[in-house]
């Protein structure tokens, strides 16, 4: 189907010599390799006859187009804000339906404010569609009515203030992403940016990866909602936790089931994948996902298609596959345990959330985020006195607060806060309670942490700072569970990597244990550290 505007000039076939008889909003409509089935006709106040003229002789010459008359009230076709103002009411009301028409903005007709702002709308895919524009030139000859239609480009840098119509509305789309929370953290911000970017432009999978309580679950659903609103799917968004997958109930959960397909299958099963179907599927914990079911996966998201169990009639499911987990799935790879050919597949967009206690600049404002969430929940204003807020903060950003379930962590120590103070006011007292509950909590989920330090260090880790012993004990444990020391290596330092030229992680972590005596080989894949004989 197409899109246009009456021409008040063109589209009456008077006017120079060369354009007689051809009338372009008529002549689009006679193309051979451009079949237009709806033609959304929009016209001025003082265009209605001349449009009701168009439509009919649009029947005359394409039978099989249906014309639909829409009047734009524009006070002024040349004045860029009301134009485009216009048009954008138009398309955000248009019903798109994407999936199965497909679109032509005819920009030769209206004047030239006009066609720019057809373009931005395409550009910012308000309009899912292609621009065309028509000419009298054909191969007829001279005197056709016919003329040649042809996909055009046209350079608006120039125009200031729509530009930044269109950069408020990628502001918009990032603050979507973030939750409507204003953060501060650079590497994040940045990271939102190209999220944006890839979410609007693109249909292939996504990674998320981060620690447990970063926040990937709510930026998939964030993503979504995102795609939603420009109108690039209409489908639903459908999660599901791999880690809770298992045999027969992860194949029939994820592709469905016939009935009879196995014991107990009375009934037959759709499957989350067909669920998902012009929307989103979220599969999070991915790296927990069993090798046959990476397998059928693989095959869905390629061919679009897939087998249920117990079924000989293939289903299709056209959906946008994000991912999450907080594992290193390369290493699983290495392992045997995940597909190389499917981790190439999920891997072409890969976000890296980085924790909370990396982002202290965005506490603050996350603070804020959770007394609104829960002043929301509780039916009550919960606020804190400023001493409070204070003590809080000073701890929340202190390296003493590592804030191992991050966000979770977090929302949790604020809604025991709320709950339990005295008419939604919390007080400093309040605070510091808090404040030695989460220590206490931490150190009781870490005893092993810190039982490597005093393994490696004996009586040398009473020297250590309580900074480098969380430090120094983090290393050892991943150190512990690697396969060399250039594995942990990637692991402790994936993202300062990115930052640096060259870079030798192996090296960077041998002279980090260093500084406190500890000889790798003793702690690498399960050893015991000790103090190595040149330290002693």
């Amino acid at each position: 189907m197409a899109f246009g505007f009456v021409g008040t000039t063109l589209d009456t076939g008077k006017g120079p010599k060369r354009w007689d008889r051809w009338r372009p909003s008529v002549a689009l409509c006679q193309q051979d390799d451009l079949a237009i089935d709806r033609y959304e006709l929009l016209h001025g106040r003082g265009a209605t006859a001349l449009a009701q003229q168009v439509a009919a002789d649009v029947q005359t010459v394409s039978p099989r187009t249906e014309v639909r008359l829409t009047c734009v009230d524009l006070a002024d076709p040349w004045d860029f804000e009301g134009v485009y103002a216009a048009l954008h009411d138009f398309a955000r009301a248009y019903p798109v339906d994407a999936e199965h028409e497909d679109y032509l903005v005819h920009i030769t007709t209206g004047t030239h404010v006009v066609q720019i702002c057809w373009f931005l709308l395409v550009e910012a895919r308000r309009l899912p569609a292609r621009l065309v524009q028509t000419s009298p030139r054909a191969a007829a000859g001279r005197g056709s009515t016919t003329g040649a239609a042809s996909v055009i480009d046209l350079d608006l840098t120039r125009y200031d203030r729509i530009a930044r119509r269109f950069a408020d509305e990628r502001k918009d789309a990032r603050s979507l992403l973030k939750g409507g929370i204003t953060t501060r953290n650079a590497r994040f911000n940045a990271l939102i940016e190209r999220i944006e970017q890839v979410a609007v432009a693109s249909r292939d999978p996504m990674l998320i990866t981060g620690p447990t309580g970063a926040g990937k679950s709510q930026l998939a659903r964030r993503i979504y909602e995102l795609r939603r609103v420009r109108q690039r799917l209409k489908g639903p968004f459908v999660d599901v936790n791999a880690a809770t997958l298992r045999g027969d109930n992860a194949m029939s959960t994820l592709f469905g089931h016939a009935k009879g397909a196995f014991t107990g299958a009375l009934t037959a099963r759709a499957g989350l994948l067909r669920q998902a179907d012009g929307g989103v599927l979220f599969l999070d914990e991915v790296g927990e996902l069993g090798l046959d079911e990476q397998a059928m996966l693989l095959r869905a998201l390629e061919e679009k298609s897939f087998l249920p169990m117990g079924s000989d009639a293939e289903v299709r499911s056209d959906f946008q596959l994000v991912c999450g987990t907080n594992r290193d799935l390369a290493a699983r790879v290495a392992d045997g345990r995940f597909r190389e050919d499917l981790l190439a597949r999920i891997d072409l967009w890969s976000f890296a959330l980085p924790p909370l206690r990396e982002r202290p600049e965005d506490v603050e404002p996350n603070l804020q985020f959770e007394l609104d969430r829960l002043s929301q929940k509780l039916g009550t204003l919960v606020s804190m006195t400023r001493e409070a807020r204070e003590a809080f903060l000073s701890f929340a950003t202190s390296p003493e607060a590592t804030w191992p379930g991050n966000f979770r962590d977090f929302a949790a120590a604020l809604t025991r806060l709320a709950t339990l103070a005295p008419g939604g006011r919390i007080d400093v007292a309040a605070v510091h309670e808090e404040c030695a509950r989460l220590r206490a909590t931490w150190h009781r989920v870490a005893p092993t942490q810190r039982d490597a330090v005093d393994e490696a260090l004996g009586a040398r880790a009473a020297d250590i700072d309580p900074f480098d012993r969380v430090q120094l004990a983090f290393v050892l444990s991943t150190l512990k569970g690697a396969r060399s020391l250039s594995d942990a290596g990637r692991t402790l330092f994936a993202q300062s990597r990115e930052r640096r030229s060259q870079t030798n992680d192996a090296d960077r972590l041998r002279k980090y244990l260093a500084r406190f005596g500890v000889d790798w080989r003793e702690v690498l894949g399960g050893g015991t550290g000790s103090i190595s004989p040149a330290a002693r």
